[in-house]
């Protein structure tokens, strides 16, 4: 392939053997090797996609998906006139652009769409889309309220389209390794996670730049507000709608959704069964209503693929530390420390013989009975049954160059070519942004929220 992935060997000391979108993982003499795959495609293959929403995030989407071997953009709609302007600049003056999503879809020419509009739009569009008989890659979060989620799901059994949610940690290698080794029981059995991803700078915080020609003239307004409630044009809101309720889901919807799916991933679980979170907004008062602190505890009941355990989350926008992110699922014998397309694995093998002896009770006995208690102790444990045995660390980190996003579209057309279930379905989605969007209604209701996992609706 084209987008100049270097071969990449990690010394691991274990065994694997799989393929995640575009990389095929090999091992050889204790080494993973990451090589690129060459994917052909023919002239009858070819799919073409359609983009609707080309804010930030609906570039980053383009420009990976046209990197992926037999993809063609053909149309771009948005609702400011000056991105439409700047399609036809950036992707050929021939891309057809409109403010109508639905002339779009209307397209016979259009084969899939990468959703990349504000929140409060992307159950209607992918409803619409698949009906339409377009396949859909939807940014996440899935849904804007959780009880939306339902009729997305609904409509892709219904229709049969690909559809795939934007949380590109899905197809991460870094994720396909930490699972492999969380599924052969490294780190004993799961009892806490914790995980943040916070941010230190007005970008991060969402205050991206407003054009000067923004206007109720250059942006289709009363088109953007959707099922919205109706009030007046906002340049604010309609730039930088991540930070109002109204359009957006916050850091919530936005950064948990991310840490939930890289969780979900590897440990096989469908979500939590209970859920606190506070919020303050502390920082950015801009205008927006929407938090720029929000910490998070979930329950996670016992499942076939895990014993219970809890979770603890928190993105911070306004970190004085310069931010940052990671993730850490403890185990009773070891953790697994996630990076984002890394981590390290640290992990022991606890004795099987208890501790006695120095800070034990032993030493409160009488010395006739310590005596008795260690003859007993001694009669009844080898030395090897009393061992401590710390393993070497295990290492892994992704190539420089390497990018999850583009795995994550590689498996959508890859899906949409051969009919395979993507991983990162409607449900997964679900799944994610779910417990991520009741962290929003724990902080407004002042109360835990009880979510069922498996039905993914509040209780």
């Amino acid at each position: 392939m084209n987008n100049s992935r270097r071969n990449f060997i990690k010394t691991l000391g274990q065994t694997s053997a799989l393929t995640i979108g575009g990389m095929s993982i090999a091992q050889a003499q204790g080494k993973t090797i990451y090589m690129k795959s060459d994917v052909k495609v023919s002239a009858n293959d070819k799919v073409r996609i359609g983009l609707i929403g080309s804010g930030i995030i609906g570039h980053y989407d383009t420009d990976t998906a046209l990197k992926v071997p037999g993809v063609e953009l053909a149309a771009v709609c948005d609702l400011y006139s000056g991105r439409l302007e700047r399609a036809k600049e950036k992707w050929g003056k021939d891309i057809f652009t409109t403010k109508d999503y639905r002339e779009l879809l209307a397209r016979k020419d259009i084969d899939a769409v990468l959703i990349c509009t504000s929140d409060h739009w992307h159950d209607r569009i992918s409803i619409d889309a698949m009906n339409a008989g377009k396949h859909v890659y939807c940014e996440k979060p899935m849904v804007h309220h959780i009880e939306e989620g339902q009729a997305v799901i609904d409509t892709q059994k219904k229709t049969g389209k690909v559809f795939q949610v934007g949380s590109q940690r899905a197809s991460s290698v870094g994720i396909a390794e930490a699972r492999k080794y969380f599924k052969q029981g490294i780190i004993g059995d799961l009892t806490f996670v914790e995980a943040t991803n916070d941010r230190s700078s007005a970008n991060g915080a969402w205050q991206y730049t407003i054009p000067t020609d923004a206007s109720k003239q250059t942006v289709d307004w009363d088109k953007y507000i959707g099922d919205a409630p109706k009030v007046p044009y906002e340049a604010n809101r309609f730039f930088r709608w991540r930070n109002y309720k109204d359009y957006g889901t916050g850091v919530a919807g936005d950064l948990f959704v991310h840490l939930l799916t890289g969780l979900h991933a590897i440990t096989g679980s469908k979500g939590p069964s209970k859920i606190f979170a506070l919020g303050d907004l502390n920082y950015w008062k801009d205008g927006r209503d929407a938090y720029d602190l929000v910490t998070a505890q979930m329950l996670y009941p016992a499942s076939e693929n895990h014993p219970s355990f809890q979770f603890v989350t928190r993105v911070n926008l306004s970190d004085g530390g310069g931010g940052g992110g990671a993730t850490r699922i403890i185990g009773t014998e070891g953790v697994i420390e996630m990076g984002w397309n890394d981590f390290k694995i640290k992990h022991f093998k606890r004795p099987i013989a208890p501790d006695i002896g120095g800070y034990d009770s032993l030493d409160s006995f009488s010395k006739a009975e310590q005596a008795a208690s260690l003859k007993a102790f001694d009669a009844k444990y080898s030395k090897a049954d009393r061992e401590w045995k710390n393993y070497d660390p295990i290492s892994f980190e992704a190539p420089k160059d390497y990018d999850d996003r583009l795995d994550h579209l590689i498996n959508f057309f890859e899906c949409i070519r051969t009919n395979k279930p993507v991983f990162e379905d409607a449900t997964f989605g679900l799944r994610a942004a779910g417990p991520s969007i009741a962290c929003n209604l724990s902080v407004e209701q002042e109360k835990p929220i009880l979510w069922d996992a498996e039905k993914m609706r509040v209780l």
